[in-house]
């Protein structure tokens, strides 16, 4: 005995395929365009953390080198370690590491020792099936920080004016000789640098 099959229900499951496989790629194009974004921004960041640290890490050598021209000045120490000496603003720094990145930024110094750096992408993310990301570009912020990483105490009368303070670096101790002043610490000992929480 033979049964027949009715050619009716074959055709029925081939528009339901057919809104499936259209469902499931519009949602493969839509994670697509959340990952461009999502990379687009994480270039803005990057670039926004890269030049706020150059910026801070450049002020943090002009601070150091302040340091090393007054180093027989243990009075002005402690105005280096604060950051209350003239230095050059490094946000050209910021501007320069950024065009490396693909991004332009604003950069402002944020106190005395301190920069906040506004980066945009130069790229947009582009076309996608998310409608106006095509002039779509990125924009993160970032803030680094200096902070002296020294403490000393000055002299008093009974140790002479000719003694240098002990300069105490996070564990480190630097007893300073004003006739041997080969071995100083370099800018990282006297200065850390990070970005803000």
């Amino acid at each position: 005995m033979t049964q027949i099959r009715r050619s009716g229900d074959a055709g029925q499951a081939f528009p339901i395929y057919i809104t499936v496989v259209g469902g499931l790629l519009f949602l493969a194009l839509a994670y697509f365009a959340v990952g461009q974004a999502a990379a687009t921004r994480s270039e803005a960041q990057t670039a926004a953390d890269a030049a706020a640290l150059a910026a801070a890490l450049e002020t943090r050598d002009e601070l150091a080198d302040e340091w090393l021209a007054n180093v027989l000045e243990p009075d002005l120490w402690q105005d280096v370690f604060d950051g209350e000496v003239p230095v050059p603003d490094a946000c050209w720094r910021a501007h320069e590491l950024a065009a490396r990145n693909d991004a332009s930024v604003n950069c402002d110094p944020d106190g005395l020792l301190g920069y906040t750096v506004v980066a945009e992408t130069d790229e947009t993310v582009g076309d996608t099936i998310v409608p106006g990301t095509e002039d779509q570009k990125a924009t993160e912020s970032a803030t680094a920080v200096i902070e002296a990483r020294c403490s000393f105490e000055l002299p008093t009368e009974d140790t002479g004016d000719d003694v240098l303070p002990r300069l105490s670096c996070q564990g480190k101790e630097w007893n300073l000789d004003p006739d041997d002043l080969l071995d100083l610490p370099k800018p990282e000992d006297l200065f850390e640098v990070h970005l803000a929480d």
